[in-house]
């Protein structure tokens, strides 16, 4: 018999403003929002925008969701106090494009958390968005990645993992995710980037 996995299907966002964060990340990434989760026209009440959203890729899978929260406490990455938890890397073919998605980035609002962009082995920054979420956008050419298709354009998973390497290894190989960084906090991060 052979065995099977279940499909890693998106990314889910806690936010207190489902809406807001998932026209941030539309706008970002150029994702669309899937069938029925559209905004509404102005002044119509929009009970989705305030419960759950989803965006959709080119190709209509799902990859990111939005679920509203009463509460949530941003994170204090790099500072202690409220880990990441879980963050986005996005990733760009070449350092002209890291300077032009960094400008589109700023112009919607994010807070940078580290700039790194002069660092000759991978270009990159590390931005909170509006709900204070942790993500990056690095430079990882295409054939550096072997991952073609993806061409520096979908999010790739991260996990904390506090109990550690072998089972964040586990969890990537069960979601079926493409590239995994690993962070194991065990009083000091483990590896180069957030």
């Amino acid at each position: 018999m052979t065995e099977s996995f279940p499909t890693l299907r998106s990314v889910v966002l806690d936010t207190t403003d489902a809406r807001g964060l998932a026209e941030f990340y539309r706008q970002l990434v150029g994702y669309d929002y899937r069938p029925g989760d559209e905004r509404p026209p102005p002044g119509q009440p929009d009970p989705a925008g305030r419960d759950w959203l989803v965006l959709v890729d080119p190709a209509g899978a799902a990859r990111l969701a939005f679920q509203q929260v009463e509460h949530l406490p941003a994170s204090t990455w790099p500072e202690e106090g409220v880990p990441q938890q879980l963050h986005l890397d996005l990733s760009v073919p070449t350092v002209d494009a890291l300077v032009e998605q960094h400008e589109r980035a700023v112009a919607l609002g994010v807070r940078l958390l580290l700039d790194r962009f002069d660092d000759p082995a991978e270009p990159l920054y590390v931005y909170a968005d509006p709900a204070g979420h942790p993500f990056c956008i690095f430079v990882a050419p295409p054939e550096a990645t072997g991952l073609a298709a993806f061409a520096g354009h979908d999010p790739v998973g991260v996990v904390d993992a506090v109990d550690g390497l072998d089972a964040a290894h586990h969890r990537a190989e069960v979601g079926g995710v493409a590239e995994l960084h690993v962070e194991a906090h065990l009083g000091d991060t483990v590896g180069a980037r957030p």
